[in-house]
């Protein structure tokens, strides 16, 4: 008879990928809204911060259904994620779990509350990238698309212009990016060119027919 020692260990698995492409933003910049568009996921949608509490993944399909481009809704980020303010890292954790980076950023700027500054598109863009960074070297280095949110509201053309003139001039060295598509989540603009460019960067080529949106007007 033999006798054998048991032993009971436990095991930490660690899921390294949730989806094709991250919506990284802060909070309120309509990365649920664009996550509703462009698949058929229904995130919670509020006016208020952090409706998002846990990543919502939708699925982009082609008209064939061969082909699909898994989106991850991820939780709004806060200044100071990187230091794990705000459950930071958990956040910071999903975006790593990603391959293509879409940045969504409200074109009329961003604050928290009262006691936080204002913060215009191009400083939430440059405060985001740094907090990506000191998370992880190297992470900005993925395919990054600026998806500029919100071009239905006023001056928002000439904030799009300055936006892509400071990139250009102060940060574009630093940071790659793929493509800065203006878009609207309430009229639908730039969303067949922002699905074109996901489909491109993944796959190569130019889709034929998307299924799975919705634009609601």
């Amino acid at each position: 008879k033999q006798w054998y020692q048991r032993r009971v260990r436990g095991v930490r698995l660690v899921l390294k990928s949730i989806a094709d492409v991250g919506l990284v933003g802060y909070p309120n910049a309509g990365k649920s809204s664009l996550l509703s568009m462009l698949s058929t996921a229904t995130p919670v949608i509020g006016s208020y911060p952090f409706t998002t509490l846990k990543p919502t993944v939708g699925y982009l399909q082609t008209t064939d259904r061969k082909k699909s481009i898994g989106i991850a809704d991820i939780p709004g980020l806060i200044e100071g994620a990187s230091d794990n303010k705000g459950l930071g890292h958990v956040f910071l954790q999903h975006i790593e779990r990603t391959s293509l980076l879409l940045f969504v950023i409200d074109i009329q700027g961003f604050q928290l509350n009262q006691r936080n500054p204002h913060r215009s598109p191009f400083e939430t863009f440059g405060h985001l990238c740094r907090e990506l960074e000191l998370y992880m070297a190297g992470l900005t280095k993925r395919p990054i698309i600026v998806a500029m949110n919100k071009m239905d509201t006023p001056t928002s053309d000439a904030r799009f212009s300055k936006f892509v003139a400071e990139y250009r001039a102060h940060l574009s060295k630093l940071v790659k990016v793929h493509s800065i598509v203006p878009i609207s989540c309430y009229t639908g603009q730039g969303l067949d060119d922002l699905q074109e460019l996901l489909y491109e960067i993944k796959y190569g080529t130019t889709p034929a027919r998307w299924t799975n949106v919705k634009l609601s007007l």
